[in-house]
């Protein structure tokens, strides 16, 4: 990928103009809509050199602007500098949205132009209806990449692998059986596939072509007669082949996905998510279509008894592996030669070191200082800093093992904490407690217990503008739903099985970032014939907080137990994963909490 996104904005206008295109918006998505994408799809980061995982960018003849959320304001801010592009703020109250902006600053007639490949049903008719209510055009068939990014990279050629039922907890036929159920509960008789975590998790196949989440670039269709996944053939080794043969299932180029849904049956309907498929393939099915969402993102969102045993099984091993990153840190960091960098490589050595490793969940975030205070920070070789003996740390990281998906971040003094620091970190780490500690009624959503985690930070005017929690998979994305804890309304309830972080934090822009997180599994609480029944948290994350930075005074007597509790339990349960220097370092790290 080129650096310099200047003459790539320029060729990106020439393309424009001799298309007679007046504007064009460039997504941070893939053909799947994939929160992360592989380099063949990163035409926004080619052409406005910003990479964070979320972001859209909108270029004109003559000016040319990037969308992003509060997660990636600083990082937008250096990474746009210089680039022809200037950052816009989402979903803060005052600034214009995209199509605002684009309302204002186009004139009547002018062709709005997309990748109707890269653009969900949805999204392409609400573009479509902006359109036609400013009176603009509306093109969807705009796709000037291929000759204008002269190297672009091709689709990746990983191989697939089995997850097998061991692992998985249950085999592909009755997973497929329970999805074909919702389909007929719908009226439909077919279900059409794009989500790529949906795929690998219905079929029970894993693949490298996505950076740090195992999934293969395919397609999928099912119906009581057919399973079918389109997927390059250079994928499907021989082990693979006969799996799909021993399942029924039938392999397909994934360049058919067009032909093969143009030629539906008539008498057919099939059902598509409005917020997955494309518009191109949205626009290619000429059956019956029923608009609704993938039932298979509510099945894979609750966990069942194996998954969950293994991923209580891969928090133990991931614990023992910060144990002994963190270790190294503090034997080594007044060396004056450790640096964020030396972090994450620290990192994937130690998790590496057990055979169900298969790579890190997403690229550490190691920030030192006030790079803490940039949400998705990602050191590089311009701004990888060295450490030294002051200062806070935040370190989140987290591992794709056989068996589990992990997610972890945990805030350090490296020296010197500050009364600021101190008491920050405590207004977190006791919002991050009042959401472990909840109980709450079987339908509860995320919303109503978002507030839980900012009430104390609220009390003195302070805040934080990411979501509390996000959905977790099993070896596969680190970030699903259905459920998540934010202050936005999301219908998905928390269920027993789901898997959720909890993660709250303070940002302090040009000093330091604190954040701490863990996963959580939704448990069965309490049975109540007057009140109904209730749900609560089990914690899976297993690494002590930084008792260096808790101000005891600011603890109830419940929340100070509730720490020493857990700490008593990551002791125990690391262990065994851990020689007698380590279990020595961790005991001095768990030591009961006084006042």
């Amino acid at each position: 990928m080129s650096n310099n996104t200047l003459n790539n904005l320029s060729a990106l206008r020439e393309a424009m103009a001799s298309a007679r295109v007046d504007a064009v918006i460039v997504p941070g998505t893939d053909a799947h809509q994939s929160e992360y994408v592989c380099d063949h799809w990163k035409m926004r980061d080619w052409v406005s050199g910003f990479t964070g995982s979320n972001g859209t960018a909108v270029v004109t003849l003559n000016d040319a602007r990037l969308w992003t959320d509060s997660r990636y304001f600083l990082q937008a801010e250096q990474q746009l500098e210089g680039s022809g592009f200037k950052m816009m703020k989402e979903d803060i109250p005052g600034e214009p949205t995209l199509t605002e902006w684009l309302a204002e600053n186009l004139e009547e007639g002018a062709i709005l132009a997309v990748d109707g490949t890269l653009f969900s049903l949805i999204k392409a008719n609400a573009l479509e209806e902006f359109c036609g209510f400013n009176g603009f055009r509306f093109a969807t068939d705009f796709r000037p990449f291929d000759e204008i990014w002269s190297d672009r990279p091709a689709r990746p050629n990983g191989e697939l692998f089995i997850h097998d039922a061991q692992f998985a907890g249950e085999d592909v036929n009755n997973k497929i059986e329970r999805v074909l159920q919702q389909v007929d509960a719908a009226g439909a008789d077919s279900l059409f596939i794009v989500a790529l975590d949906e795929i690998a998790w219905l079929f029970n196949i894993r693949c490298d072509d996505v950076a740090f989440t195992p999934v293969a670039i395919a397609f999928a269709y099912i119906s009581n007669e057919k399973r079918v996944i389109f997927v390059d053939s250079s994928k499907v080794n021989n082990d693979v082949a006969k799996y799909f043969k021993d399942n029924e299932i039938k392999v397909l180029p994934y360049e058919d996905v067009t032909k093969f849904l143009a030629k539906l049956s008539n008498m057919e309907t099939v059902l598509i998510d409005p917020n997955l498929v494309s518009d191109t393939l949205g626009r290619a099915i000429d059956c019956g279509k029923i608009y609704q969402k993938s039932p298979i993102g509510a099945l894979k969102g609750v966990k069942n008894e194996v998954q969950i045993a293994g991923t209580r099984e891969a928090m133990e091993r991931d614990g023992a592996a910060l144990v002994k990153m963190f270790m190294w840190l503090e034997q080594n960091v007044a060396s004056g030669n450790v640096t964020e960098i030396d972090v994450w490589e620290k990192g994937k050595e130690m998790r590496a070191l057990h055979p169900y490793y298969r790579g890190d969940s997403f690229k550490m975030i190691a920030g030192y200082k006030e790079h803490g205070a940039i949400v998705h920070y990602t050191a590089d070789e311009n701004s990888n800093a060295t450490l030294s003996a002051d200062g806070l740390l935040l370190v989140d990281s987290g591992a794709q093992y056989i068996d589990g998906t992990t997610d972890i971040t945990r805030t350090i003094s490296l020296g010197n904490p500050s009364h600021e620091e101190i008491h920050d970190y405590t207004l977190v780490l006791k919002g991050h407690i009042a959401i472990a500690t909840q109980l709450f009624p079987v339908g509860t959503r995320g919303a109503q217990l978002d507030a839980l985690a900012r009430q104390f930070m609220w009390k003195e005017g302070v805040s934080y503008f990411h979501g509390t929690g996000h959905g977790v998979g099993h070896f596969l994305s680190v970030h699903e739903g259905p459920q998540n804890i934010r202050l936005n309304e999301n219908p998905a309830e928390l269920k027993p099985g789901m898997i959720t972080s909890d993660e709250p934090g303070v940002y302090r822009t040009g000093k330091y970032g604190i954040r701490t997180e863990n996963l959580t599994l939704v448990v069965p609480a309490v049975e109540t014939e007057e009140f109904g029944d209730f749900y609560k948290f089990e914690t899976l994350t297993l690494y002590p907080y930084d008792a260096a930075l808790i101000d005891v005074s600011m603890l109830s007597d419940e929340e100070l137990n509730w720490i020493n509790a857990y700490h008593e339990m990551v002791k125990n349960r690391l262990a065994k994963h851990l020689n007698d220097v380590e279990n020595e370092w961790l005991a001095s790290k768990t030591k009961t909490i006084l006042r």
